[in-house]
């Protein structure tokens, strides 16, 4: 299921749809699609008070609600509307594929909704660095005039985007999961990216090879660029086996020269080889690497991204140096906290994988490292392999800190690690602490947990937080 095209006509007057959730994007969905004339019934698991009260919200607006029975198929649907995060696997799902009932996502049914003159899409995926490239698109395309939004698995609900009408923007700025793009079959983007490509989410893909099909999607289709990452093969592979539409060009982002169609780095210069008449003997300049904010190197190559597809849209070389310039990443993504006697310290709490914390680190020179928490079934021996020579020193805590320590005794045993056997939120202050002690001016005590934080906080932010309150606390105290 996912994979199928959807062969249902969208009558919507005349049909029966069941939505999958109760969360932001099921709502939007919900009240979209009975707007229109659909006869909605909505289920979700869940039976808490903030439950009942959204039920009572869609029941006002004639919608049905279950709660508290997520597996039994409504009789009678002709459509089943999932929110993302739902696996293929559901009983629900799989009673629908036995009554032969397609299951979408809230992207297609957004899709299916746009008019004949719809601001085109340009898409945005991979493991990492989605939201900060949409969000730099955006800027970049705010900065050449145009109107536009960062929507998709951010900011508004995209049905609600879609629902302002064919003339409410120029173009649309695009994040998709790989839960999204699982469940959106009929999707034709613009023009999109994949940043990156490293394990996440196999639990609910099931393995490596369905998680990588269902990002190379957002390839299916497009009309002008599919923009790839030259650092990472596995994404021009993608490319290569996408069904485009004929003149449809491939597209490639390197930090180092670039070379023909492609986007890169000269000397501190983001220059353009892809967009320009004579890509063979010509590079036009974008921006400079001081215009990128942050400007780790990861970051650059998520700049190099939104410069691509904003180029594929034609837009002026000056609006790729504006918008970079006026752009400003959300918090808990590589944040400056605060320098504290000699030594900076770095909120990364974002980073809650390998692949994200082995972006991190490569940013920073002399590091003491804090990490730990859930390790959702990931491995630690190649980061901390890649990483080890510029560890000054290591921090655990979390439930699965163990795995790091391990990795740090076989690839880093030089390096003095303190494991705090923890798992409170108090931990943090001792962390931080304890990363002073072994930090010395000149390094960076980073927060990259490469774990996901649900055994010790109520998700990233609250870790990030958390991090930076101790950060200042421990100026405080040192002052």
């Amino acid at each position: 299921m996912g994979s199928q095209e959807v062969t249902t006509e969208f009558d919507w007057q005349s049909m029966n749809i069941t939505v999958a959730g109760l969360g932001v994007s099921g709502i939007s969905a919900a009240r979209a699609l009975a707007g229109l004339g659909a006869s909605v019934t909505v289920v979700d698991g869940g039976s808490s008070e903030a439950h009942r009260e959204r039920a009572a919200s869609l029941e006002q607006q004639g919608i049905s609600v279950r709660l508290a029975d997520a597996e039994t198929f409504p009789e009678g649907t002709d459509l089943v509307v999932t929110s993302p995060g739902w696996k293929p696997g559901s009983p629900l799902f799989l009673a629908a594929a036995e009554a032969g009932v397609d299951v979408v996502g809230d992207v297609e049914i957004a899709w299916r909704l746009r008019g004949p003159d719809a601001a085109p899409w340009l898409g945005i995926t991979g493991t990492n660095g989605k939201t900060t490239t949409t969000q730099m698109l955006a800027s970049i395309l705010g900065a050449a005039g145009l109107r536009t939004a960062a929507v998709g698995n951010i900011g508004t609900p995209i049905i609600d985007v879609v629902q302002e009408g064919d003339n409410a923007y120029d173009v649309l700025a695009v994040e998709l999961s790989s839960y999204q793009l699982h469940w959106a079959p009929s999707l034709r983007a613009h023009s999109a990216v994949v940043l990156n490509l490293a394990p996440d989410h196999l639990d609910w893909h099931g393995s490596m090879e369905a998680y990588v099909a269902d990002k190379g999607r957002i390839y299916e289709g497009n009309r002008v660029a599919c923009v790839y990452n030259v650092a990472d093969k596995a994404t021009e592979d993608l490319v290569r086996q996408a069904d485009v539409e004929e003149g449809c060009r491939a597209v490639g982002f390197t930090l180092g020269t670039p070379g023909p169609s492609q986007l890169g780095v000269v000397e501190g210069i983001l220059v353009d080889r892809a967009f320009v008449e004579d890509r063979h003997k010509q590079a036009q300049e974008l921006a400079e690497i001081a215009d990128v904010n942050p400007p780790a190197p990861h970051n650059i190559a998520n700049a190099l991204a939104a410069a691509a597809l904003a180029r594929a849209f034609g837009v002026p070389a000056a609006a790729v140096r504006d918008g970079l310039r006026a752009f400003r990443p959300d918090a808990h993504r590589i944040e400056h906290v605060a320098d504290v006697d000699g030594v900076t310290y770095i909120d990364d709490s974002k980073a809650t994988n390998t692949h994200a914390a082995e972006a991190s680190l490569a940013a920073y020179e002399s590091i003491v490292w804090i990490a730990g928490g859930l390790a959702k079934g990931a491995t630690f021996d190649e980061l901390v392999a890649k990483s080890a020579k510029r560890l000054r020193g290591v921090v655990l805590f979390g439930a699965d800190r163990a795995r790091i320590r391990e990795a740090l005794a076989r690839h880093a045993p030089e390096v003095p690690v303190v494991d705090l056997d923890r798992t409170d939120t108090g931990a943090m202050l001792t962390a931080v602490r304890e990363a002073a002690r072994l930090s010395e001016p000149g390094d960076t005590v980073l927060l990259a947990p490469a774990c996901a934080s649900m055994d010790m906080f109520t998700n990233y932010n609250k870790r990030g937080d958390a991090f930076a309150d101790a950060v200042r606390e421990l100026g405080a105290v040192d002052g």
